[in-house]
């Protein structure tokens, strides 16, 4: 709820703009002079002021109200504020506006005059707080490659995969990213963001699987106050958001199939429409997506369109995953090491003879994803800065894609027998675990000699 401060000497001023403001959904905080006000700001968090500018000294010069406007400004306290006055002096409204006063108006006031003035303000330092975040975001990407924290591939693939990635980083083709979970798709993203003709401008990222099928064209497009009951403000899509920069869209497999032809319509066209709203807006950024699913098998299921497909893969990349990248992962860990020995304060960890050994006979199912966390904390649990064997936790990790090489009938056996365990020997119920009919298993387990009396 937005707070607001009314600053005033007279008592009966104060109560009649806290009933309206405070009928009106907001809260209320009195100062009866600029100097207690002051108090006031460093002890609540403050949205909006109403500034009376006239006080104690005089009643027609603003003085006071020009003085708190000073302070307010050397203070850099960045809170809306209108002032106010009983009389009409132009020549005060400017001088209010020049020290930092969003708005002026009149006493006596009308209501709905003085509402919508706060409604505005309060509006716009929202939409200025959003800015200052977004700039914000901007410049920490851009400093995070400024200060080379990006990682240097080594192994063969990858540098070759990244040669290839330079060469078009700097087009406008859209670029699709594929290869398993971890892989690093999304770090990606943003190096072909980063080394782009658009670097300067937003990088914005959406989990498709993440949005529901009533809320994609709101989220995507973005929707209008009423557009639908929920649609209580405007909402900026993600389109509009990455206006000028490049929109990533993660785990595209998941887009519903009902929505993927108004995402082809985008692509194609660079045409939308905001939700609620018949003017059609048009978009230039550019389009990098990613997916761990099977694309081309989804489009002869007829689960995803070949059209859009082709669409997003102007060009497609694939991720090796950690495992075919083993030149990298001592390097990689010991990258991460530094970054988490500068966030937790433990700069010094090595990585032991041991610990390394471990790390290289490793399967990766989890790829570069399940190396970061894993030496995150190990980070945090080694001691004496040295990470051996045992604080990497993989001694009861095993590869379960593996299987022991054995004769057919024997592992027809073993299965039979867990099978039969698992569901504590009803005969059924094994045979449906593996696949198999009631009578085939029966076939089986008299075969096997497996039957109990």
């Amino acid at each position: 709820m937005s707070k607001v401060l009314i600053i005033d000497d007279r008592s009966d001023i104060r109560l009649t703009l806290t009933i309206l403001l405070e009928d009106n959904g907001y809260q209320v905080v009195e100062a009866d002079s600029p100097q207690i006000a002051q108090v006031k700001i460093k002890k609540n968090d403050i949205s909006l002021i109403l500034l009376d500018m006239n006080y104690t000294l005089d009643t027609t010069s603003g003085e006071e109200g020009l003085s708190f406007l000073t302070w307010l400004q050397a203070s850099e306290v960045n809170i809306p504020t209108v002032a106010m006055t009983a009389w009409s002096n132009v020549d005060l409204a400017v001088k209010a506006m020049q020290l930092g006063a969003n708005d002026f108006i009149e006493k006596p006031w009308k209501n709905k005059r003085l509402l919508q003035i706060i409604k505005q303000q309060l509006s716009f330092q929202d939409l200025k707080t959003k800015n200052t975040k977004l700039k914000q975001q901007l410049d920490d990407q851009s400093n995070h490659y400024k200060k080379g924290h990006n990682y240097q591939w080594t192994s063969a693939c990858m540098v070759e995969l990244m040669a290839q990635i330079q060469t078009v980083a700097n087009t406008d083709a859209n670029i699709l990213l594929t290869g398993a979970n971890g892989t690093g798709k999304s770090e990606l993203a943003q190096f072909i963001h980063h080394h782009s003709t658009r670097k300067d401008e937003i990088f914005v990222s959406v989990n498709m699987g993440a949005i529901s099928e009533s809320l994609f064209e709101s989220e995507m497009f973005g929707h209008k106050k009423g557009a639908f009951t929920d649609a209580k403000s405007n909402r900026i899509g993600r389109f509009e958001l990455a206006e000028q920069g490049s929109l990533f869209l993660d785990e595209i497999a998941n887009i519903p199939q009902a929505q993927q032809s108004k995402l082809l319509r985008v692509l194609e066209s660079g045409e939308y429409e905001v939700l609620g709203s018949s003017q059609t807006l048009r978009t230039n950024i550019r389009i990098i997506s990613a997916t761990n699913g099977d694309i081309p098998s989804m489009i002869e299921k007829e689960q995803f369109r070949e059209d859009l497909y082709y669409r997003f893969n102007t060009i497609e990349f694939k991720l090796p995953t950690l495992a075919q990248r083993s030149d990298d992962i001592i390097s990689l860990a010991e990258f991460f090491i530094s970054k988490y020995g500068e966030k937790y304060q433990r700069k010094n960890c090595m990585l032991s003879s041991a610990a390394k050994k471990a790390l290289l006979a490793y399967h990766w199912p989890g790829n570069i994803r399940e190396l970061s966390h894993l030496i995150e904390r190990a980070v945090l649990l080694c001691k004496d800065d040295q990470i051996e064997f045992d604080d990497l936790h993989l001694s009861n990790k095993k590869n379960h894609n593996e299987l022991t090489l054995m004769p057919l009938a024997d592992a027809e056996i073993k299965l039979i027998k867990l099978a039969l365990h698992k569901t504590q020997n009803n005969v059924p119920q094994a045979a449906s675990l593996l696949g198999l009919t009631k009578s085939s298993m029966y076939r089986r387990l008299e075969k096997y000699e497996l039957l109990q009396a």
